[in-house]
């Protein structure tokens, strides 16, 4: 049968008719070459009009919507839809992809533009946030990401004129763009009164800030930065899609089909209306395309739409020659025999027949209701036959005028296909149901017996169901997605259209289903239909939804030799012939091993990435058992020696370092081999298997692959053993295959994932350059071309592909065989002497030859397959199963040598023994004169160039290991494995295998005697054995047992009993010298897993799989009970035990899922070594008691260690993998003898339960919670409806426009009458007082020399010059700051990073980083220019931020529960890795000073070290153990000394002086309270530190250091405060900067010791008290933190504080200012003469806070409003008795603020439930009569409610409100402040909701209260979160 291959001719695309403007914009350009670029359905077009040419782009999977040109005009970009979109950059000459941008966008790519250079491009998705996303698009990076807007974007453009800049436009929206670092940052266009809000659907930019855009209306908007400015009315009549701009201006093209140009100032020049024009391309438009007929003798093509429209193509000219418009859709068509007439089914039921000639009707008939599917006429002519979706076929006579004949009414569904017999005398059918029929023609009657059909011959073949087309059914579907065929008779081929964009090339007849094809890509969505034209040159395929019309060349197998150029057309799907298994029979057997190998899995139930989270989770179930844990051991073990190699499913893992030692791996370990010194050295850097390995061409580094959840790739040195570079993040569950290019600058790798995923890595900056889909099945091998970086190949099961790079992704071509052969699995590949040649070898043994793609010849070179290749200068080695190595001339014409590895082959000194001749070879290299070989069986052999072989390496070979003893006397080890091998090993320095046994069976256990003279061998079959230890050989052999022999052990001393322990859940007792079983020992209720005995030989110990401990009496097996606290009393010969109390403390946290398997007690019984299922060796103080004892554990082992034994001397420690095979040898090294090693696994589980040490301070800053302002609530208990929400009572008296009565007084009483009123138009902040001391630190630093300090408030960062006390302000953060810190590199001098606090929201997989994200800016403290904005994912904020050494990099710290620490190259805005911290808080992070990847972080019992390796990021605990006693604290700053120092404060007042990561003293006591801050001076090393204290003699609160922390110099800060806390320190010349938590900045002298106060604060807020002076530039604030202050505004500094001993609440001035009156927050209020500060009265009446308190205007009252619900008013002119003379009553709620009229007869109250009460004064009694109320001229007004001021509150105010106002002296400013943070400046009155105004940010959230200064002069406004003073001065509009 032939159709299990693809037929061998081929389509090629010629011609595609039509053009995508439905639903796209923008699409049409001309290149540089003056061809014209666009597309249709999936096919990118360049069409030459000169020599009427079509090139075609192929790379899209689906529909491309968008495009856009590279100012060069050569580059196009394409973008398209789907569910995993990408964008597509590529050569409209070649037509060649460059670089394909993947992974970002949803949905859909719906715009696309290049900037002026075309170095970036900028895409929006069609995603719901519309996501708009930067690229640069060369390296495929995505640089920055934001959210676009909620509703559609329709176009988008960079601002050509000034660069980072872009403009969007959409439904109802324009946004301006600007790009910094990492983050898209939009500003919102006005439109303003200019224009309506409407939708914007293109736009064009041009110079100063000016931007054009069309709307939906036709008008044309014009804008000046972001405002419009003036619009362009009736420019087009209807929407304008599309505008251009070029040097002479621009043009617009709209829905009303005219094109109009303009100048350069948008004055009109002229219309072009293309309504009135013929001339231009087509294509049809409109509904669906479904009809297809071809001229039976002329190369023309039919095709009939939903758009009414008939039209007809000449094939030849690529040309539409008639068209004509009909009155219904067309559905089907077809042209009868002499081509003279056309039939045309459309959908309402009806047929017409048309004159081909010249398109007139002949007739029009109606005979159904449902639409006609499919019509054909007979081959003689003579009928047509209608087939209609009501499931019947009519026949109508042609010469009759086509009067109807016949009807088939057969068929259930509608009907989809017919065909005539070749004599016209039947009809063939299929419908919807799939089903075929058969009819008599021209009488309609229905033929049911099949073999009246069985000889008939089909005119045309296009049914999709019959026998002949079987094979177009894939193997086990019953779908409908087939459209369309045609059989081309002559040509035995069959093409398919179906519902994926997809035609196939069948061979026909194909009868079996599943067969095989071609298939050919471009069509979008379905493929309606598909015809051969008349002379089968050209296949028609036309497309449902994306109306276009396909011409491909058919091109047969006879001319397929000569058109090899058409290789098959690149793209990122295949368009080669899908595998489907018709049948395999030709397919040659899987051999066993590839099999096996295919077959294996590397998932894991548990990675051990999973393990913190399971601690954590398992922690919070069970809270509450920290009884104190014993401490870990003091011993450590070090990995020595590792038996084993990986040979069994991995290849090409063995190569020759520079200076000849030999580098391979096994388990998790890479080993470097010495094979003149018999030594190995390890990296131990990964933590689970390895399952490959590569050289850098230079033979220094390594890279290796491991298996993980997320696994890595690390690249290591050699020589250092440390890794330079680890790649995460593109993989899942393991990577296979890796291979570094030959300039050693990139990587690639391979994933073991389904898809296979490759991925081409810049290693050493840990980024992903592109990645691509391999293959479903395993890829084995990946190279890379030496001679050309961007290519590579990979090889697999049967797959062979070549790659080359664009961008960020990879294009994929399969090997093309042709008629050589077939496709076979690849084991392995190299590239040969040029980069078009590569070489493959195969599962069956040949090696094929590869030019370019083509397989050129294929050569026999071993039997069975050839699993290891490499290339040398002059020739090639190839390695198989067959155990040969062959070495080959360069082009694999002759074998010039073989070596067959065989026993009698090794040479005469070779240490160990091979295990069989010809092992199968997995590895091969070559260096240093020899060949090294690498077997399947685990050994390691190097070939001499003459034949000798040498033996290095060899391991256990494939199967579990689990049997392991060590002998009594000696340092040897004997092992016995699944792999049915008895080994005995030398652990002495010649670590070789001394001997080997075959066994039947495999082993599970095996044991000394006690005298080292037999060998006792448990087997799998329940038999066991006794050997010789020394031959060998049997002494004696049993099977009592049916189930696997588990344990087996002598008794002790004379070793007179063997106990044997098996699964049937049996102990037997045997008299060795007897030779008999003398007991058995019953009672476990499941498998035994360990026996110990007791060393009188009388008690054994037994542990079973149900976790029972029991124990019995030798020799008869009595069951004896012992209570649990006599078992440790017992001695027993040997403890392998896992469970009993002593050994409760192994079990881990993680809970059920990892078994301790082994465990093993060193005879001093002090340390018990145990094994388990994650790979861990850990060591544990004997006994361990208590649960989740504390522990050193070592990572080596990849899996399970099945077994773990001490030698003789306890000197060492074997332990075994069971799936590793490995045999690893570690040597014991006591309590203070240790080395430092590099790469030390140890890692201890130290976490400690002891609390770290408790602080007031440091519990508020840990557990302070941030909210961003967006989120902001209500700082006042407000309840009741808002003003703008409430219901207006319609007023009695609505006065007559025109009244008589007096006008209205005033509002306000103005104070400034005789000025002219000025209005105010902008506020400038010129002062802030305030220092964000209390939960921050390290957040102050000197600049310029000394000159001026930085800091930071709220959202601002403050410069502030020392000497003036001017201050300039950075404003472009949103959200508080919280962290700040100065670049120390002299090439970034005076840039500053500031990180703020936001909240992110994760939606599918990714951040999108919406403007309340988190975000870091870089910026210039001088002129304040943002340099960078980096969004990040550290939710909830950013707490700590520092510059790398070079100052090119920053390192940030996230508030989020991980607390992640993350790596940005700062300038580019690119993140560089990303980790989580810790569980805890992490305080700070500091870069070493010297250093660009190293760093330390400290926090809550946290103290890290990191090094940043690539783009990972690789963290060492800090080790306390070195120091007895010492305990990890909670650690709150760092400092940094020479040779890797580092000083760490903590909680306690002590620092931790550490030496690399160990603790290596302590200095007790620095401070005596914790230390919060420590400065490095990086001119002479000397260390601040800062620190909470009680002012003494000796102590200070600040100290300066010598560079090793030994001596200290104490400095008092002369604050008057009982404790100082120091929170930042920073040192400048002879100068020290502190910044206090009681928020003042103070500068202390080295010399002098004196302090100089620089900034003053409130030190808790929220600030509600705020008064100004009547006439001068001063104002008072009044705190929570009981402190009034009087500030200075021209002076910019503090003048005086007053300390009250309760928090106050408000203040006041009297009129002519001499007197100060204060409400407290416990009811009390105080009156303060000014002059003398001296109290003139003070009182309490209430109990409760008072919220406000003021002076009458004539000095005569005094009212205070308190939260009682109260106004009390007291007559000052009484004297100081202060008597409350009146109140006022029924008050709704608490009193917000209150206002004197002017003649100090009415008090207006503004309360907690929006309402406003008038008063009179001093009865207290409530005014109601409005128009009273409105005659009322005010003294002041700060209430927030009343008309007067509706139109303040927002429409967002749901839960957050306006807290404060204040109207300006002149009557016609309102100044407000709310929960959000902002000030506000409005108009006043202002009586309309939501009234026009002007915002200024800055504060945090809550505004408290905020007033004008006399004369207007300046603004005060008071913070409640931040506790800062904002001076704004007030900017007045000219007259």
């Amino acid at each position: 049968m032939a159709a299990r291959s693809a037929p061998s001719c081929h389509l090629r695309l010629e011609w595609v008719y039509g053009y995508r403007g439905h639903q796209c914009r923008n699409n049409l350009y001309y290149t540089a070459a003056k061809e014209i670029v666009y597309f249709v359905a999936g096919v990118g077009v360049v069409y030459s009009p000169r020599e009427h040419r079509q090139k075609f782009y192929r790379g899209h999977s689906d529909d491309i919507i968008s495009l856009a040109l590279h100012p060069e005009r050569v580059l196009v970009a394409t973008g398209q839809v789907g569910k995993e979109p990408y964008i597509c950059v590529w050569d409209s000459y070649t037509v060649q992809t460059i670089s394909v941008l993947k992974d970002v966008h949803t949905h859909g790519i719906a715009c696309l533009a290049f900037d002026l250079e075309g170095q970036r491009l900028v895409s929006v998705g069609l995603d719901s946030k519309n996501a708009v996303c930067v690229w640069d698009w060369k390296r495929g990076r995505m640089l920055s990401m934001a959210p676009g807007h909620t509703d559609r974007i329709f176009d988008i453009s960079w601002d050509l004129y000034q660069p980072n800049k872009l403009v969007s436009c959409g439904v109802k929206h324009i946004k301006f763009w600007s790009l910094c670092g990492n983050a898209l940052t939009p500003k919102r266009g006005v439109f303003g009164k200019t224009g309506d809000l409407q939708t914007i659907l293109c736009l064009a930019c041009a110079r100063d800030e000016m931007t054009y855009s069309g709307a939906l209306n036709g008008d044309i908007y014009v804008w000046k930065g972001i405002n419009l400015i003036r619009t362009i009315q009736g420019a087009h009549t209807a929407g304008i899609f599309s505008m251009n701009a070029c040097e002479e201006g621009f043009a617009t093209g709209g829905r009303d089909g005219c094109i109009r140009l303009w100048d350069l100032t948008f004055k009109p020049i002229t219309v072009i209306d293309l309504r009135e024009t013929d001339q231009g391309y087509k294509g049809h438009c409109e509904g669906e395309l479904w009809a297809l007929a071809i001229h039976p003798t002329k190369p023309l093509a039919v095709t009939g739409s939903d758009d009414r429209s008939v039209r007809i193509w000449s094939l030849v000219d690529h040309a539409l020659i008639a068209r004509c418009n009909m009155e219904e859709p067309i559905r089907c068509a077809a042209v009868n025999v002499d081509g003279i007439h056309l039939a045309l089914g459309m959908k309402d039921g009806s047929f017409t027949v048309l004159r081909v000639r010249d398109m007139t009707e002949v007739v029009h008939i109606k005979d159904r209701k449902e639409a006609i599917h499919e019509l054909k006429y007979s081959p003689d002519g003579t009928y047509l036959a209608v087939g209609c979706n009501d499931s019947s076929v009519d026949i109508y006579g042609v010469a009759q005028r086509y009067k109807k004949f016949g009807e088939c009414v057969g068929s259930l569904s509608f009907i989809t296909h017919l065909d005539w017999s070749s004599d016209s005398r039947y009809l063939q059918t299929n419908d919807g149901n799939g089903k075929r029929l058969f009819y008599r023609m021209p009488g309609g009657k229905e033929v049911t017996n099949k073999e009246e059909i069985k000889g008939v011959h089909w005119a045309s073949w296009t049914c999709v169901s019959g026998v002949e087309v079987n094979g177009i059914w894939p193997k086990y579907s019953d779908t409908n997605d087939i459209n369309s065929v045609d059989g081309n008779y002559i040509g035995q081929v069959l093409v398919t259209a179906d519902d994926y964009g997809i035609v196939k090339l069948f061979r026909y007849p194909c009868l079996r289903k599943g067969a095989k094809f071609k298939k050919y890509i471009g069509h979008s969505a379905h493929v309606t239909n598909v015809r051969w034209s008349h002379d089968y040159q050209w296949v028609i395929s036309i497309g449902g939804a994306d109306h276009s019309v396909f011409q491909w060349k058919f091109i047969p197998e006879r001319k397929l030799k000569d058109a090899l150029h058409i290789a098959p057309q690149e793209s990122l799907a295949d368009s080669n012939s899908d595998e489907s298994d018709s049948d395999l029979s030709d397919v040659p057997e899987l051999d066993s091993e590839i099999e096996q190998e295919t077959q294996l899995t590397y998932r894991r139930q548990v990675y051990k990435e999973d393990l913190p989270q399971l601690k954590e989770q398992y922690k919070e179930k069970q809270s509450g058992t920290s009884k104190r844990r014993i401490r870990a051991p003091g011993n450590s073990i070090r990995l020595h020696f590792v038996h084993g190699y990986r040979g069994y499913d991995c290849r090409s893992n063995l190569f020759y370092t520079q200076i000849g030692e030999i580098v391979y791996h096994v388990a998790a370990v890479g080993v470097i081999y010495n094979r003149q010194q018999n030594t190995q050295r390890f990296y131990l850097g990964h933590d689970d298997d390895i399952l490959c390995l590569a050289m850098h061409p230079l033979k220094d580094y390594v890279a290796t692959g491991q298996v993980g959840r997320d696994p890595s790739v690390h690249i290591w040195d050699t020589e250092t053993v440390k890794p330079l570079s680890i790649l995460k993040g593109c993989h899942q569950c393991g990577v296979c295959a890796v291979d570094f290019s030959a300039d050693g600058k990139r990587l690639a790798s391979v994933g073991i994932d389904d898809s296979h995923s490759v991925v081409l890595w810049d290693w050493r900056k840990g980024e992903k350059l592109s990645i691509a889909r391999g293959s479903k099945d395993k890829i084995f091998v990946v190279k890379m071309n030496p001679y050309v970086p961007d290519k590579l190949i990979t090889a697999g099961i049967k797959h062979m592909k070549f790659w080359r790079r664009a961008g960020g992704g990879l294009i994929g071509r399969k090997g093309y065989i042709g008629t050589l052969g077939k496709t076979d699995s690849m084991m392995c590949a190299v590239y040969g002497w040029t980069e078009e040649m590569a070489f493959s070898g195969t599962s069956t043994g040949d090696v094929c030859i590869w030019r370019d793609i083509f397989l050129v010849k294929t050569v026999k070179a071993h039997d069975g397959p050839v699993f290891s290749m490499h290339s040398l200068e002059k020739g090639f080695v190839t390695g198989g199963k067959d155990g040969v190595v062959a070495l080959w001339d360069d082009s694999f014409e002759r074998c010039l040598k073989t070596y067959a590895i065989k026993r009698a082959a090794l040479a005469p000194g070779s240490k160990g023994l091979l295990l069989e001749d010809n092992p199968s070879i997995r590895a091969i290299s070559l260096g240093h004169g020899h060949i090294l070989v690498g077997t399947k069986n685990g050994e390691i052999l190097e070939v001499d160039k003459n034949g000798p072989i040498t033996l290095l390496v060899q391991g256990h070979m494939e199967g579990e290991v689990w049997g392991l003893a060590t002998h009594p006397y000696l340092p040897i080890c004997a092992t016995v494995s699944d792999d049915k091998t008895l080994r005995i090993w030398d652990l002495s320095p010649s670590h070789c295998m001394l001997a080997v046994r075959k066994l039947k069976k495999g082993g599970r256990c095996c044991c000394f005697s006690p005298d080292g003279k037999a060998l006792a061998v448990g087997l799998s079959d329940g038999s066991f054995l006794l050997a010789n230890a020394d031959t060998l050989e049997d002494l004696v052999s049993f099977h009592h047992r049916k189930d696997v022999i588990s344990d087996i052990r002598f008794s002790p001393g004379s070793g007179k009993y063997l106990a044997v322990a098996s699964h049937d859940s049996f102990i037997d007792i045997y008299n060795v010298m007897s030779s008999k079983r003398v007991g058995t020992c019953k009672g476990a209720t499941s498998y035994i897993t360990h026996i110990d005995w007791d060393f009188r030989g009388k008690l054994l110990q037994v542990n079973t799989g149900a976790k029972e401990q029991l124990f019995f009496e030798a020799p008869r097996g009595k069951r004896q009970s012992i209570p649990s606290v006599e078992v440790e009393k017992i001695s027993w010969a040997s403890w392998t035990s896992v469970l009993g109390l002593c050994c409760e403390g192994i079990w881990p946290v993680t809970g059920e899922v990892p078994d301790v398997t082994a465990s093993c007690l060193t005879s001093d019984r002090m340390i018990l070594a145990t094994g388990d299922d994650l790979g861990f060796v850990k060591l544990f103080r004997f006994p361990a008691k208590g649960k989740f004892g504390k522990f050193k554990r070592y990572v080596a082992h990849s899996t399970h260690v099945t077994n773990v034994r001490w030698t003789y001397d306890d000197s060492m420690l074997v332990t075994l993998g069971g799936a590793d095979m490995s045999l690893m040898v570690w040597t014991n090294e006591v309590e203070g003898y240790r080395e430092k090693r590099p790469c030390d696994s140890e890692e201890s589980d130290t976490d400690s339960e002891e609390d770290g040490g408790y602080d007031s301070d440091v519990t508020r800053e840990n557990e302070i919670s941030y909210t961003i302002r967006a989120l902001s609530t209500n700082i006042r208990p407000m309840f009741g409806i808002k003003p703008h929400l409430q219901q207006k009572e319609p007023s009695v008296d609505e006065r007559p426009p025109v009244s008589r009565a007096p006008p209205q007084p005033e509002k306000l009483q103005t104070n400034n009458v005789g000025k002219k009123k000025r209005p105010i138009e902008d506020l400038v902040l010129e002062l802030v007082f305030g220092y964000r001391g209390r939960d921050c630190r390290n957040n102050v630093h000197y600049l310029n020399d000394g000159d001026d300090i930085i800091y930071h408030t709220a959202s601002i960062g403050i410069l502030h010059h020392v000497a003036t006390g001017t201050q300039s302000f950075y404003q472009e953060h949103n959200d508080d700051i919280l962290c700040l810190t100065v670049n120390q590199h002299p090439k970034f001098i005076n840039i500053v990073a500031t990180g703020q606090v936001g909240i992110c929201i994760t939606t599918s997989g990714f951040y999108l980083r919406l403007a309340t994200a988190p975000s870091i800016h870089i910026w210039d403290a001088i002129n304040k220019q943002t340099l960078s904005v980096l969004r990040c994912d550290h939710s909830k904020g950013v707490c700590s931020v520092s510059f790398s050494a070079t100052g090119k990099l920053l390192l940030s710290v996230g508030l989020d529960p991980e607390h992640t620490v993350t790596i940005w190259r700062w300038q580019e805005g690119a993140k560089i890795a990303s980790k989580a911290g810790h569980n805890q808080r992490i305080f700070v992070a500091e870069f070493r000073p010297d250093s660009d990847c190293q760093f330390v972080s400290v926090g809550v019992k946290h103290v890290k070290f990191w090094t940043l390796a690539g783009r990972a990021l690789i963290s060492k605990k800090g080790l306390l153990s070195a120091l007895d006693d010492a305990r990890m604290q909670t650690m709150l700053a760092v400092a940094f000394g020479a040779n890797n120092l580092t000083f760490t404060g903590t909680i306690s007042g002590d620092v931790c002086v550490w030496k690399d990561h160990i603790l290596c003293r302590i200095v007790a006591r620095a401070h005596n309270g914790p230390v919060f801050a420590m400065y490095t001076t990086l001119r002479d090393g000397l260390v601040v530190t800062g620190g909470k204290e009680r002012p003494s003699k000796e102590g200070g609160a600040v100290k300066l250091w010598d560079q090793e922390l030994r001596r200290c110099r104490a400095f008092r800060l002369e604050t008057g405060q009982v404790t100082d806390c120091v929170r930042s320190v920073c040192r400048g010349k002879g100068k020290i900067l502190v910044g206090t938590r009681n928020a003042e900045i103070i500068e202390v002298g080295e010399k002098n010791a004196a302090c100089n106060v620089l900034v003053n604060g409130h030190v808790d807020g929220p600030i509600w008290g705020l008064a100004t002076h009547p006439s001068r530039d001063f104002f008072l604030s009044a705190a929570e933190d009981g402190t009034v202050r009087l500030w200075d505004i021209a002076d910019k500094k503090m003048l005086n504080k007053v300390n009250l001993g309760h928090a106050a609440r408000t203040v006041c001035y009297s009129p002519e200012g001499d007197m100060v009156a204060i409400g407290m927050k416990n009811g009390e209020f105080i009156i303060l003469l000014v002059s003398s500060l001296k109290i003139w009265g003070k009182k309490r009446d209430r109990r409760c806070a008072i919220h406000d308190i003021r002076f009458s205007p004539d000095s005569r009252f005094l009212a205070v409003g308190s939260s009682e619900n109260s106004v009390d008013f007291y007559d000052l002119s009484l004297g100081p008795t202060l008597n409350r003379i009146s109140y006022c009553k029924d008050i709704p709620s608490f009193v917000i603020q209150m206002d004197f009229s002017a003649d100090s007869r009415h008090l207006q109250v503004s309360t907690g439930c929006y309402k406003r009460h008038v008063y009179e004064v001093p009865s207290g009694r409530h005014l109601m009569d409005q128009a009273a109320i409105d005659r009322i001229t005010w003294a002041t007004w700060t209430s927030i409610l009343g008309d007067e001021v509706l139109g303040i509150w927002s429409r967002h105010a749901e839960k957050a409100d306006v807290s404060c106002a204040c109207v300006s002296h002149s009557g016609i400013s309102l100044v407000t402040g709310d929960d959000f943070g902002m000030v506000k400046l409005f108009d006043f009155p202002c009586p309309e909701k939501f009234a026009k105004h002007k915002r200024f940010m800055g504060h945090s959230p809550h505004v408290t209260n905020i007033r004008f200064t006399s004369g207007d002069r300046h603004i005060v406004s008071a913070g409640g979160d931040d506790c800062s003073l904002f001076v704004w001065k007030c900017v007045h509009m000219p007259h």
